[in-house]
């Protein structure tokens, strides 16, 4: 079989059917129950997503995130495995439907706009001409009185700003020792305790009171106070992820003993243990605290 014949039969599998295909062929081949003590997965997680039977896995989220980490064990491509995935479960359209659509939509424009072309004339355009020349010299104290209007907003507008100008000059010097004040509150970076990966949401890294490192692979969503998700990925050893700033957000650690939580530059006991998943953990600092720190 040659190359294009390989590109071709990826291109026409399935996800599911990739992974298992990477799995079972080639020099390498693999047992299911090796891969998933390595990635923490459970079996029957790694089977039903070769079989693309995926509602058997609660939730998109980790079925997207399960498949990254199977994917990339594997050595396949992981964001083609996800664009599959995706368009297997509806999550975006088919890329294909879409340009057909898009070109059809531009060839009926173009076929309406060739049907609705007017031409003008140079009698057409004198005889418009003639018209707005009537019709200003008729109503000439309306055009007068209307541009009179406009340079009198004109000019209180420019009056109006020149005055807020001074007191915006005022305010500068107190917003310039808020962000003094702001400055020295930052957050001292922790001293992680493993070689550190990957940084996720660095922009928050000044004003992050909470940090987590994962010592072992561990899927990590945090959600706000409404339910949305912030932050959705599987960390592996090394990784770092800043907390945005706030007393508000909840997590779920699918391996929450593999994960260490920093407050304040300190590091805190663990949440629970080694390969178990728990849900609905407030990440507030002082509830956190409360779990006591680690020696």
């Amino acid at each position: 079989m040659n190359e294009q014949d390989i590109n071709t039969s990826t291109v026409e599998m399935k996800a599911g059917e990739m992974l298992k295909n990477a799995r079972t062929t080639g020099r390498r081949k693999r047992e299911i129950a090796t891969i998933s003590k390595l990635l923490c997965i459970r079996e029957e997680f790694l089977t039903a997503l070769e079989e693309c039977n995926y509602r058997v896995i609660p939730e998109d989220v980790y079925i997207l995130g399960f498949a990254r980490s199977y994917a990339v064990e594997l050595g396949l491509d992981p964001d083609e495995v996800i664009l599959k995935l995706k368009q297997e479960l509806g999550l975006i359209k088919n890329e294909h439907k879409d340009h057909k659509e898009d070109t059809e939509l531009k060839t009926k424009v173009k076929c309406d706009a060739s049907k609705t072309n007017v031409k003008f004339t140079k009698e057409s355009l004198l005889n418009w001409a003639k018209i707005v020349i009537q019709y200003v010299k008729k109503y000439w104290k309306w055009f007068l009185g209307g541009f009179l209007a406009l340079m009198a907003i004109i000019v209180l507008l420019v009056v109006i700003l020149s005055s807020g100008k001074n007191s915006d000059e005022a305010n500068k010097a107190e917003v310039d020792v808020a962000k003094e004040t702001v400055t020295e509150t930052v957050n001292p970076e922790p001293d992680f305790r493993y070689p550190i990966h990957e940084k996720f949401d660095v922009k928050n890294s000044k004003e992050a009171r909470v940090v987590l490192q994962a010592e072992k692979e561990s899927w990590v969503k945090i959600e706000d106070a409404r339910g949305s998700s912030v932050f959705s990925r599987v960390l592996i050893p090394g990784d770092v992820y800043y907390l945005p700033a706030g007393d508000k957000f909840k997590a779920t650690f699918g391996n929450v003993g593999a994960i260490d939580v920093w407050v304040d530059g300190k590091l805190i006991k663990k949440l629970g243990p080694a390969n178990t998943k728990k849900t609905g953990i407030s990440m507030a600092p002082d509830a956190l605290k409360s779990v006591g720190f680690a020696e």
